[in-house]
C-alpha cells in the first residue's frame, strides 16, 4: 500500500483539477474519451497540413535544383564551343553552327557579317562576372531597367 496521502487543492477552486462544488457541471468519462477523439483528430489534420506544406517546399526545391543543373549544362556547353580569342566579362558574343555541327563564338553579329555568312546564327550572350553566360537580350532588359532606375533616384 502507499503511503501517500491525496493532495487537496489548495487554489481558486476554477484552477482545480478536480469538481470542487456540487454545482460543478457532471463530468464523465465519454465526455474525456469524446475531447480526446477531437484533439486527436485536430492533430492529425494540423499534422497533415504541415507536412503537405514541407512536401511542396520539397518538390519546389527539386525544381530549382533542375532549373540550376539545366544551367550548369548550358553554361558549360557554351564554354566549350570554339573561340579563337580572349572572352572577357561584360562582353557580348555572337554563337553560331558550322555545317558540321561544331559551335563557335565570333565578335560579329549577324548583321556585321552581312547575307554571304553560311553559318547558322544560334543566339548571342553575354558574359557574366561569375563566368556564366545570359542571353543578350535577357541581359540588356536587365541592364535597361538598371539604368532607368538609377535614373530615377
Amino acid at each position: 500500500m502507499s503511503d501517500k496521502k491525496p493532495q487537496i487543492h489548495r487554489g481558486p477552486d476554477n484552477s482545480a483539477p478536480y469538481p470542487v462544488s456540487r454545482l460543478a457541471p457532471h463530468f464523465d468519462l465519454t465526455d474525456l474519451a469524446g475531447e480526446i477523439e477531437q484533439a486527436d483528430a485536430m492533430l492529425q489534420h494540423t499534422s497533415h497540413a504541415k507536412l503537405k506544406l514541407i512536401a511542396e517546399q520539397i518538390n519546389q526545391l527539386k525544381q530549382q535544383a533542375r532549373g540550376i543543373l539545366e544551367d550548369a549544362q548550358k553554361n558549360q556547353a557554351l564554354h566549350y564551343a570554339a573561340c579563337n580569342f580572349k572572352k572577357i566579362p561584360g562582353k557580348t558574343y555572337h554563337l553560331y553552327q558550322k555545317a558540321n555541327g561544331q559551335h563557335y563564338f565570333s565578335m560579329l553579329s549577324p548583321a556585321e557579317w552581312g547575307p554571304s555568312h553560311a553559318d547558322e546564327f544560334m543566339g548571342s550572350y553575354t558574359l557574366q562576372a561569375d563566368m556564366s553566360w545570359q542571353d543578350a537580350q535577357t541581359s540588356h532588359n536587365e541592364n535597361t531597367a538598371i539604368e532607368h532606375l538609377l535614373d530615377s533616384l
